[in-house]
């Protein structure tokens, strides 16, 4: 594997995360974070691999030695949940997964005594709280976000459940799901372990992961347990009684996670805070409307916003009478439904956006926008690692052929391929 320094090893290391869209900016932070989370020698064999799937065989090549050896090395980089396995027409494949969600999180995402939490903890909020580029690049990088916020069913009146899309409801997403895991909340393990406690005592266990992530992380190391859909949904029940937002892979199908998240922990909900009237998430379909005839200006509405987007206003009645009334910043708010589900005279209904959120389809679909808006798609078409394989070229492909006119514009830029562009080409005179 080459004789590396140790600075060397963890640099190779930050590097090989940062080829794709979502990364880690480099800071002395970040090189304690790996020297906590990797021995140097892990640092070394992980900078050589692959970011997306790759095999035993393709791993044991890279490493020069046995599939036997290779196998045990990767057995115990999924132990500490820093590769996660997955099984692809009977072949296991893993894959490193990103900064967020992944690694950073799945390392609180249990209580554990190989490493110091709580100084992991401290690295964590200094590295995201307050030198805050790691979260400015993970949000506000690409106009196609990491994440989307889920509507709360249960505040939606009859009407508005006939129109909500399956994709927009959480429940859903626990009925397709294969696997379920259950584990911690990485946000409020952090901020406890910080010195920053929940403000709202909010519960912990109640991160859900979904598929081949669930399973991985439940047979690796306990960072989850395997529940049921029944099991799935109580945590989403007490997720919304305790004022929780579900913040969840910003994809159609098959996403990998749904937090449960509130305002004074939660990385996307601070930065929603922090860095307003910028959207670190992409917001639901839906908006709070108040009926003021109905409101009595309580203020709950605005107390319990995650990210305080209302504000309470003495406004004049005809009568020259003053109430207080709640005013809601459309701009930012989120339409999770928190505010609706607190309104004790019912004055608060969501109503459908009148111009609708575009939701990736898939993981791919995802990744090839983040890179085409980054300027990194060559990277991950290019990178021989990444995409060893036809399959996997052609899901790029295929992905870019269903892109509007501009976004494939930028892609065949920055592919600088002839073949892409005559692939562009015939597919454009195909649906004239």
């Amino acid at each position: 594997m080459g004789h590396l320094t140790t600075k060397d090893a963890y640099k190779s290391l930050e590097e090989r995360i940062n080829w794709f869209t979502q990364g880690a900016p480099p800071s002395e932070t970040l090189y304690k974070i790996l020297q906590v989370l990797y021995t140097e020698k892990e640092a070394k064999w992980v900078a050589l691999l692959p970011v997306r799937p790759f095999t035993l065989k393709k791993a044991a090549k890279i490493w020069g030695t046995t599939e036997a050896k290779a196998e045990k090395l990767l057995d115990h980089l999924c132990e500490k949940a820093l590769l996660v396995d997955s099984d692809y027409h009977g072949q296991r494949q893993f894959v490193m997964p990103p900064p967020m969600a992944g690694f950073i999180e799945f390392a609180l995402m249990r209580t554990r005594g190989d490493i110091d939490q709580k100084y992991l903890a401290e690295l964590y909020y200094q590295y995201m709280n307050v030198e805050e580029d790691f979260v400015k690049d993970l949000f506000f990088a690409t106009e196609t976000r990491l994440g989307r916020v889920y509507v709360q069913e249960p505040v939606l009146t009859n009407d508005k459940t006939n129109h909500i899309l399956d994709y927009e409801r959480a429940t859903h997403i626990i009925e397709e799901a294969k696997y379920i895991g259950l584990g911690t909340c990485y946000c409020r393990h952090k901020m406890y372990h910080a010195g920053h406690p929940c403000e709202i005592n909010a519960p912990w266990d109640v991160c859900l992961t979904f598929d081949n992530v669930a399973r991985s992380l439940a047979e690796h190391g306990d960072y989850a347990r395997l529940i049921s859909k029944e099991e799935a949904k109580e945590v989403l029940e007490l997720s919304y009684e305790s004022n929780l937002v579900q913040i969840g892979e910003n994809v159609r199908e098959h996403p990998a996670f749904i937090c449960n998240c509130c305002g004074c922990c939660c990385e996307a909900l601070q930065a929603a805070r922090k860095f307003s009237p910028m959207q670190p998430v992409a917001t639901t379909n839906y908006i709070p409307k108040v009926t003021q005839d109905t409101c009595v200006g309580c203020g709950k509405c605005a107390k319990v916003c995650p990210i305080l987007a209302i504000r309470m206003e003495e406004q004049e009645n005809p009568d020259g009478s003053k109430k207080r009334r709640p005013v809601i910043d459309e701009e930012i708010c989120l339409g999770c439904g928190v505010c609706a589900r607190n309104c004790p005279k019912d004055a608060i209904k969501l109503e459908r956006r009148p111009v609708q959120v575009i939701t990736p389809v898939n993981s791919t679909h995802r990744f090839v926008l983040q890179a085409i808006e980054k300027g990194t798609l060559q990277n991950l078409v290019f990178d021989n690692q990444a995409f060893a394989n036809h399959r996997a070229m052609a899901a790029v492909f295929g992905t870019i052929l269903k892109l509007p006119p501009l976004k494939q514009a930028l892609a065949s830029k920055q592919f600088k391929s002839v073949y892409l562009d005559s692939l562009l080409s015939k597919y454009q005179k195909k649906i004239k």
